[in-house]
């Protein structure tokens, strides 16, 4: 089903589907796996570019010898601007903690103050993928293996995609547009009643 917010069509599954990231257990596999980096906004690649001196401290040598011969970005297949990669696999802004789980430098540099993009919407906002129509913005929910994990422990929380999603989608499209992902909810959930 999909659902009419202003200038906005949402797939009913990121109200329905439950969905709670699971490092534990995916190790941040969606930094790593794909066939492409991660979907950027022009102006994140100009703060990435203003800023990567700053976020350079917080990335692995690979990452960082990647961005120095290609940039922050390249564009894909699909002609997106994406992400730069390490040979071709994970994305050059990931790091690993000692258990092996992915993390985003970007997002270290900005909690520690050196960075002002907090990590790229595209990220932020996963299993959310956002595309644009003439008319519309559509927010469609990605299923990918990699995320079952996330999806078992959401609805052992009860917890829905948007939910877990609060601050990301309040991020991209306002506060006003989060309470009415909400009243729609409500209105799904009393006509199962």
């Amino acid at each position: 089903m999909i659902i009419e917010i202003e200038d906005k069509l949402i797939s009913s599954e990121i109200i329905e589907k439950k969905f709670v990231c699971d490092l534990n257990a995916c190790k941040g596999a969606c930094c790593v796996k794909g066939d492409a980096g991660a979907p950027l906004a022009m102006e994140e690649i100009n703060l990435l570019e203003d800023e990567i001196e700053q976020i350079k401290p917080f990335l692995r040598m690979e990452g960082i010898e990647a961005i120095e011969k290609s940039g922050v970005f390249y564009v894909d297949t699909s002609k997106d601007l994406v992400s730069t990669l390490v040979n071709n696999a994970e994305c050059a802004f990931a790091i690993f903690d000692e258990k092996g789980i992915a993390k985003c430098g970007i997002e270290l540099a900005h909690k520690a103050g050196k960075s002002t993009l907090k990590k790229p919407l595209s990220c932020h906002l996963y299993p959310i993928r956002v595309a644009e129509t003439r008319e519309h913005t559509v927010l469609n929910y990605d299923q990918w293996d990699v995320c079952d994990p996330a999806c078992q422990l959401g609805k052992q929380l009860q917890i829905k995609t948007y939910q877990f999603l609060k601050e990301p989608i309040i991020r991209a499209f306002g506060e006003d547009f989060y309470k009415e992902l909400e009243l729609v909810d409500k209105e799904i959930e009393e006509s199962k009643l």
